[in-house]
C-alpha cells in the first residue's frame, strides 16, 4: 500500500479530532493549498475503504473517517507501522512517462494531473524538462490544444527511453528489486510503477543461464538488458510492436542473438508469450552492445579500430605534451572498451555513465582533449559525453587519475561597466570549472597587462589592434558563448599544457606499471625475453607464397594450418583452421579499403607465434569488417599459442596494426615480395625495441 507522508499526515489528525476539521484549516495546518488536500482526500478514500470505512463530511464541511471502531484501530495500527511512499519529482515524471507510453491515444493535461496528484501548471513543468529529454530519442512530445499531449516516435525509439530513464534514475532501486525477487517468492504489485514483478524474475532466472563466457555482462549492464526485456515483453503484451523487415540480417550471426533465442523460449514457456523476430533482433543488439570485454581476452578484429586508437592516443598525448603511446594496457583497454562503444552508437543506443558531471569537473582538461583527439580521429562519428568519459577513464587510469595540477589563467576585458564586468566573470567561473582564475581589465589596461601570464582572453568588444587570439562574447553569456570558449580552450589545449606541467613530469612514465613491474628483476628480465623470443618466432616463421586460388578460402586456411603443422609449429590443424572460420563468423576479417583479410586466432594446439601471407591468382569473396562484401586476393594469416603473457600480446598487437598504419605499409603487405614484408616487420620491431629501451 503506498500512503505519502501528506496522505498520513491527514488521516491521522481527521482521526484526532473527528469532524472539526474542514478542508480548508487542513490546508492551513499543513501549509498547502485546499485544491492539494481536495486531492489527497480523494486519494485517502480507497485506503479507507481497505479497511471497510469511509470519508464522511458534517453539514459544516467537518470530515470524519465512519466506520467500525475495530477497523479504525486496524487502521491507526497500520498507519504506524507503514513504510511512507512519498513520489519524487523524477517518479512523478515517470509516471507519466508510462502513461503517455500505455497511451495510443492523446491525453488531456486535466485527467492525467488529476491521476498524478498534481496541478497542471506543474505538470507542464515536468513535460517542459521530459520534452528535452525525449527529443534525443528522436521523440516529439506534442501538446496541441483542445487535442492533448502524446508521444510521437517509433516503438523502439519509445523502449529505449523508457529503458533510459529508468537506468538513469532507479538503478540502484532495480539492482535491489531484482536481487530480493531471486531470493522470495513473486509479488503481485508492480516494482517502480511499472514493471511485472513476476516477469522481471523470469527474465533474471533466464538471463543468469547465458550470461557467461564470452558474453558474460557486467553487473550494470545486466541489469539494463532485464529491463530493455522486460520492457519488451510488457510492450509486446500490451499490443506495442516493433514494425518487420527492418532488422539487419548480419545480427543472426552474432552467438548474442542465439542466446536471445534461448531467452525468448523460456519466457514463452513461462507465460506463453512468444516475442516477435524484431523484437529478438532488437534485444541482440542491445545485448551486444552491452557486452563489455576483458582486455586481456580481446581478437584483434578489427586493425582499423586499432590504428584508430593509436591516433587518439598519439593526439592526446600531443595534447598533454605527455608520452602515452607506449602504454600497451591503455590501448589494450580501450581497444576492449570501443568496439561494443563503436556498436552502441551506431544502432542509436543511449550509454549512462554516472560518473560523467564528476568525470568533467575533476578532469576538465583531460576531457577536452580526449574530445577533441575522438573528433580528430573519428570524425564522422559522435560520441556522447557518457561514452567520452567513460573513454577519459581509461586515459585517467594510465595517467593514475592525478589530480589535474593545471591552472587556466582568463582575462576578461570588458568596457562596459565593473558590474557587467564582475558579473560576466562570475557566470564564467560558475559555468567552466576548467578555468581556476579570472582577472578583469578595461580597453586601457590590455596595453600594459602581461598578456602571457593569461592561457585564455575574454572580450566583449572587438579588439582590432589586439594580436594574441581570443573568444568575442556577449556581456550576458549566452550558451553559444560558453560553447565558444569552450572550443577555444579544446584547440589550444596543448598551447597551455606546454606551459605547465599536466602530470609530475619528474616520473619516467606517466604511469607505474613498468616502474612497479621493474621492481622485480626477474619480471623484468621475463618481459624481455617475452619481447625478444616473440619477435625471433615471428621472423622465424614468416613465410610469404603465391599460389593459385583453391576451392574455397576455407580450404586455403586448411592448407596453411596444415603446413604448418608439418613444420611442427602446431597439432590439430582442422582445429585451428575451424578456430579461425569461427572467428571470420563472428566479425567479418577483410580490411576495409584494401585487397588484404587478416585471419587470425588463439588456439591450445599452436606451439609457437606464426605468420603467413598468401598472394593469390584470383581473389575471394569474403566479408569485411565493416560487413560488407569485399575481394581479398591476399590472406594474411597470424596465430598464437592460447596464453599469451603481456608483452606476447603487444607483438602480435603490433604486427596488426602495422598492417594498415599508413598507405606504404598496406601496399607493402598486399604485396607478394617477401623481401619488403620481411623489412618492413624488422623496422616495426626495431622502432618498438628501441621506443621501450628509452622509456624504461
Amino acid at each position: 500500500m503506498f500512503v505519502t507522508s501528506r496522505e498520513k499526515a491527514i488521516i491521522e489528525l481527521i482521526i484526532k479530532t473527528s469532524g472539526k476539521h474542514t478542508a480548508h484549516s487542513i490546508a492551513a495546518f499543513l501549509h498547502v493549498s485546499v485544491r492539494t488536500v481536495q486531492r489527497d482526500l480523494k486519494n485517502i478514500e480507497p485506503i479507507l475503504n481497505r479497511f471497510d470505512l469511509s470519508l464522511s463530511k458534517s453539514q459544516d464541511k467537518g470530515l470524519s473517517i465512519t466506520g467500525k471502531n475495530e477497523n479504525i484501530f486496524k487502521l491507526v495500527q497500520m498507519m504506524v507501522n507503514i513504510k511512507l511512499v512519498d513520489l519524487t519529482a523524477e517518479e512523478r515524471k515517470l509516471l507519466i512517462l508510462i502513461e503517455l507510453m500505455e497511451e495510443k491515444e492523446a491525453i488531456k493535461l486535466a485527467p492525467l494531473a488529476n491521476d498524478l496528484g498534481i496541478s497542471v501548471t506543474t505538470l507542464v513543468t515536468y513535460m517542459d524538462e521530459l520534452s528535452g529529454w525525449l527529443s534525443s530519442f528522436g521523440i516529439e512530445l506534442s501538446r496541441k490544444k483542445g487535442v492533448g499531449v502524446e508521444l510521437i516516435a517509433r516503438e523502439d525509439s519509445k523502449r529505449k527511453a523508457l529503458a533510459s530513464f529508468f537506468l538513469m534514475y532507479f538503478n540502484e532501486e532495480l539492482i535491489e528489486n531484482v536481487f530480493r525477487l531471486s531470493q522470495t517468492e513473486n509479488k503481485d504489485q508492480k516494482v517502480l510503477h511499472y514493471f511485472n514483478a513476476a516477469y522481471l524474475r523470469a527474465v533474471d532466472e533466464q538471463l543468469s543461464v547465458q550470461n557467461n563466457g564470452y558474453l558474460k555482462l557486467a553487473d550494470s549492464a545486466y541489469i539494463a538488458l532485464i529491463v530493455h526485456i522486460c520492457i519488451t515483453v510488457q510492450r509486446h503484451e500490451g499490443g506495442f510492436r516493433l514494425p518487420e523487415g527492418e532488422e539487419d540480417s548480419y545480427i543472426h550471426e552474432y552467438e548474442e542473438y542465439k542466446r536471445m533465442k534461448e531467452v525468448s523460449r523460456g519466457i514463452e514457456n513461462a507465460f506463453s508469450i512468444v516475442l516477435d523476430e524484431p523484437e529478438i533482433h532488437f534485444l541482440s543488439v542491445i545485448w551486444r552492445g552491452s557486452r563489455v570485454q576483458e582486455a586481456e581476452e580481446v581478437y584483434y578484429d578489427s586493425v582499423v579500430i586499432g590504428r584508430s586508437i593509436k591516433r587518439t592516443i598519439q593526439h592526446v598525448s600531443q595534447k598533454l605534451n605527455i608520452d602515452l603511446t607506449s602504454d600497451f594496457s591503455l590501448f589494450q583497454g580501450l581497444f576492449a572498451h570501443m568496439e561494443p562503444s563503436l556498436f552502441r552508437i551506431q544502432q542509436g543506443l543511449a550509454s549512462f555513465n554516472p560518473l560523467t558531471d564528476d568525470i568533467k569537473k575533476k578532469y576538465p582538461v583531460l576531457y577536452m582533449a580526449v574530445e577533441k583527439s575522438l573528433e580528430l580521429e573519428f570524425g564522422d562519428i559522435k560520441f556522447p559525453p557518457d561514452e567520452i568519459a567513460y573513454i577519459v577513464l581509461h586515459f585517467g587510469s594510465a595517467l593514475e587519475l592525478r589530480k589535474e595540477e593545471l591552472s587556466i589563467r582568463a582575462l576578461v576585458v570588458c568596457p562596459t561597466g565593473i558590474g557587467t564586468s564582475k558579473m560576466l566573470a562570475s557566470r564564467i567561473k560558475k559555468e567552466m570549472a576548467e578555468i581556476s582564475s579570472i582577472e578583469v581589465a578595461s580597453l586601457k589596461e590590455i596595453q600594459e597587462i602581461d598578456l602571457q601570464k593569461f592561457d585564455l582572453v575574454i572580450s566583449t568588444v572587438r579588439l582590432p589592434f589586439f594580436q594574441q587570439s581570443y573568444v568575442l562574447v556577449n556581456p550576458l553569456l549566452t550558451d553559444e558563448d560558453i560553447e565558444s570558449i569552450r572550443h577555444f580552450l579544446g584547440e589550444h589545449i596543448q598551447t597551455f599544457t606546454s606551459k605547465q606541467h599536466y602530470a609530475d613530469q619528474n616520473l619516467p612514465k606517466a604511469f607505474q606499471e613498468t616502474m612497479e613491474s621493474s621492481s622485480s628483476l626477474e619480471v623484468l628480465l621475463q618481459e624481455m625475453e617475452d619481447i625478444h623470443t616473440s619477435i625471433r618466432m615471428i621472423l622465424k616463421n614468416l613465410a610469404v607464397t603465391d599460389r593459385k586460388k583453391a576451392d574455397s578460402h576455407h580450404h586455403l586456411l586448411e592448407e596453411m594450418a596444415l603446413e604448418c603443422e608439418a613444420e611442427g609449429l602446431l597439432t590439430g590443424a582442422k582445429a585451428v583452421a575451424e578456430q579461425l572460420l569461427a572467428r571470420e563468423r563472428q566479425a567479418g576479417l577483410g580490411i576495409p579499403d584494401t585487397n588484404m583479410a587478416l585471419f587470425h586466432a588463439r588456439h591450445d594446439g599452436v606451439k609457437e607465434l606464426i605468420f603467413r601471407v598468401v598472394h593469390l591468382d584470383e581473389p575471394y569473396q569474403i566479408k569485411g569488417m565493416d560487413r560488407n562484401d569485399m575481394q581479398a586476393r591476399n590472406i594474411l594469416l597470424l596465430i598464437a599459442p592460447m596464453n599469451l603473457r603481456p608483452r606476447q600480446f603487444e607483438i602480435v598487437s603490433l604486427i596488426s596494426t602495422a598492417i594498415v598504419e599508413s598507405k606504404e605499409n598496406m601496399l607493402i603487405f598486399s604485396s607478394s615480395n617477401g623481401q619488403m614484408i620481411r623489412r618492413k616487420l624488422e623496422e616495426t620491431f626495431y622502432a618498438y625495441v628501441q621506443n621501450k629501451r628509452i622509456k624504461e
